[in-house]
């Protein structure tokens, strides 16, 4: 009975093995016209340039290839977000914009063993984001692009636009990160409610273990990619109601966009962005106590149940700051990653940014 079991057991890992090989082409998304030939005009582009003197990488889609760009700064910092589109096949906003997912030096397709963690900071990636918009205004022959930050790519994207207005027609920060001495109160608040609902004394308990009360009465938590594990139990992590496991690793792991080593370089980025001097610098960063100032217009999208980056303080940011134009917008039903989550909601959302900045 043993050996049977353990047969079964080698037949799906070897199963498995197969099909995560299967499907590890590195191909990504094409479009077809009704002959199944190429759509003209259209753009499905997977390179490696050079910014800086380093190698970034840009996945490239656009049905038509004159319509604006947008430029997505990846989240983490150091991790792609391309493979979203497999998992959510019908998020196409790809049809309004040329959207350009970048990986910027170190990270997944452009992953560099001889890069030197602590020469990775802001400002460096801040530059490296003016020179990937000046590649892109170039290559498509645009005065200006639009340049959306994603979670921990916020705090590139953000200073970018900020310093350098001309270059964009607006700022678009999704899962914007705001960060303040009451973010992980109100994560550890969510996640006590949420437990407590469900009668889970043992996540009650884990909680209770992964954080520490200050003087000022608020929640401090002793290690955030441990809390924010916890968090995706609770359902407000990266995907609403989904484990880390089931709505990253999985799409990840069968994601046909990487090749089997650029799945190992994803993680290998990864695990070096968390040593770089951008990870101390970004420590307790609030950028309420930055400059609030801004030459271009300014929307933010966060999810309902986004308590990765809590959508309260994204919307009291918002009220903050001065603006030619901003707004705040709370898609429901969504957590960390509304772009694909509530893929009409957030398509009707930029067509309508869009459209008020291309006329």
């Amino acid at each position: 009975m043993a050996g049977f079991v353990f047969l079964i057991l080698l037949a799906v890992i070897l199963i498995l093995m197969f099909l995560f090989v299967l499907r590890s082409s590195g191909k990504i998304k094409v479009y077809k016209d009704e002959n199944g030939k190429t759509l003209n005009g259209s753009v499905s582009e997977k390179i490696l340039i050079d910014i800086n003197g380093a190698k970034n990488g840009l996945f490239i889609n656009g049905k038509n290839a004159d319509n604006p760009v947008l430029l997505l700064v990846s989240s983490g910092s150091g991790t792609d977000d391309y493979f979203f589109n497999e998992k959510y096949p019908a998020m196409h906003i790809d049809d309004e914009f040329t959207v350009c997912y970048w990986n910027y030096r170190g990270m997944c397709i452009a992953y560099d063993k001889s890069i030197e963690p602590s020469s990775i900071d802001l400002q460096t990636l801040i530059n490296d984001t003016v020179a990937v918009t000046e590649y892109l205004k170039e290559r498509f022959h645009q005065k200006k692009i639009f340049i959306m930050g994603f979670s921990g790519g916020t705090n590139i994207a953000l200073k970018a636009a900020q310093q350098n207005p001309q270059n964009y027609y607006a700022y678009i920060g999704m899962a914007q990160v705001v960060g303040g001495e009451e973010q992980d109160t109100i994560i550890y608040d969510f996640m006590k409610k949420t437990f407590a609902k469900r009668k889970d004394s043992k996540r009650l308990k884990k909680l209770e273990s992964m954080v520490v009360r200050q003087e000022n009465g608020f929640i401090k938590c002793k290690n955030w990619f441990e809390f924010v594990m916890l968090l995706h139990e609770a359902g407000g992590g990266t995907t609403w109601n989904e484990s880390e496991f089931c709505g990253i690793d999985l799409p990840i792991i069968f994601a046909r966009c990487y090749t089997v080593m650029e799945k190992i370089n994803f993680i290998r980025g990864m695990k070096m962005y968390r040593k770089t001097k951008l990870q101390k610098e970004l420590e307790g960063k609030d950028i309420r106590k930055e400059d609030l100032n801004f030459a271009v217009p300014v929307y933010f999208l966060s999810g309902e149940y986004d308590y990765n980056c809590p959508w309260s303080l994204v919307k009291e940011y918002c009220k903050m700051i001065n603006a030619p134009e901003k707004d705040f917008y709370l898609i429901p039903n969504a957590a960390h990653s509304p772009l694909w989550e509530q893929q009409s909601i957030c398509y009707d959302i930029m067509k309508e940014i869009k459209e008020k900045h291309c006329r």
